[in-house]
């Protein structure tokens, strides 16, 4: 693995901004974030998960083109195919969080001898989800947390639950991530309609990798039953609930639950549960 590295990378008309860093490990982590976040907001991860890392910015968030339409989750599946590819990687392990657990999950089932380990956090089958409250998920089709510190703090506790409820000066430390390349609205609006007819519920049975499901009890985003039913369906996975956890514990308790992925993932093949 290189030295951390920060670049564009060009794939024919679609440019994607990519962040590599190095650690301990041959099979570098592919990071796949939440809607709308720039990839800076990994920051307090990957300082705790110890392995090499490959994090991006989907196309039209933070330094990565829009593209010219709307994709779908299947053409994001092929188009970070190719991004690595071009990084010359040939195997990787996956961790998918909120909106990108479903590019991981794509990914995982488009490219089985690719992906070798698989996890999943805060993120659902897609369409054929148990949805937030209405409140909560009108709140997720505005752009505007990205733009407004001042409003991302008032409604932060109802949206993201968890530490955020106890301790908004965590959004004040690291809010400022959100900042450095916001999202737009166009490509904001992109990454919704992507998944707006995808869903991995009909093959989750066919997924051969190890899958480590975490979600925690207080996600006013994305319930806990949608964690149980991925870990019920997909044959090779187990379900770790977070206690007192919301939609952004891999974040804001990344000091304890980056060594847990790393040791999930770096445990011998008859023990991922080491």
């Amino acid at each position: 693995m290189p030295a951390t590295t920060r670049r564009l990378v060009s794939l024919g008309r679609q440019t994607i901004r990519v962040d590599r860093r190095p650690g301990v490990g041959d099979v570098p982590l592919l990071l796949c974030n939440g809607i709308g976040a720039n990839l800076e907001l990994w920051d307090p991860f990957v300082a705790e998960v110890g392995r090499p890392t490959i994090a991006f910015d989907a196309p039209g968030v933070g330094g990565s083109s829009v593209p010219v339409y709307p994709p779908t989750m299947r053409w994001l599946g092929r188009l970070v195919g190719r991004l690595l590819d071009e990084l010359e990687v040939d195997r990787v392990d996956v961790l998918g969080l909120s909106w990108g657990g479903a590019l991981a999950q794509q990914l995982a089932h488009r490219n089985p001898t690719r992906v070798r380990r698989l996890v999943l956090a805060g993120t659902t089958a897609g369409w054929t989800a148990v949805p937030g409250s209405p409140k909560v998920l009108s709140r997720m089709l505005s752009t505007k947390r990205y733009r407004s510190p001042e409003y991302l703090e008032s409604i932060a506790a109802d949206l993201y639950g968890g530490e955020v409820r106890q301790h908004p000066q965590w959004l004040r430390e690291h809010g400022h991530q959100r900042y450095v390349r916001q999202a737009g609205t166009r490509g904001y609006v992109w990454q919704l309609l992507a998944g707006r007819r995808w869903t991995s519920l009909p093959w989750l049975h066919r997924l051969a990798q190890r899958t480590l499901v975490l979600s925690g009890d207080d996600d006013p985003i994305i319930p806990l039953v949608n964690a149980r039913l991925l870990a019920s369906r997909i044959p090779r996975a187990e379900l770790r609930v977070v206690p007192g956890g919301g939609h952004l514990f891999l974040l804001t308790r990344a000091a304890e639950y980056g060594p847990v992925i790393t040791r999930f993932l770096d445990a011998p093949a008859k023990d991922t549960h080491a």
